[in-house]
């Protein structure tokens, strides 16, 4: 099995099915991501649901899609 191929913009855009460019906190949202991929952390908490949410840096890392429906999923799917 082959791994899909990394996004052009996975570290900066969020796949849009996965939160909107409308969504009402996604600056927000985006906010809290760049900060944690600029830490270095693997994780976000989401200001709405308060869960923990994956960065687009750690799933890169990982190397592999797990085909979750993870929001910063970095692979073209």
């Amino acid at each position: 099995m082959t791994d899909p191929a990394l996004r052009d913009d996975w570290c900066d855009t969020p796949h849009p099915a996965r939160l909107s460019p409308d969504h009402p906190r996604a600056a927000e949202i985006m906010s809290r991501h760049r900060a944690a991929v600029d830490a270095r952390l693997p994780t976000y908490p989401d200001p709405v649901s308060g869960f923990s949410v994956f960065t687009a840096a750690f799933l890169a890392k990982r190397d592999y899609c797990c085909e979750s429906g993870c929001r910063h999923c970095p692979y073209e799917i």
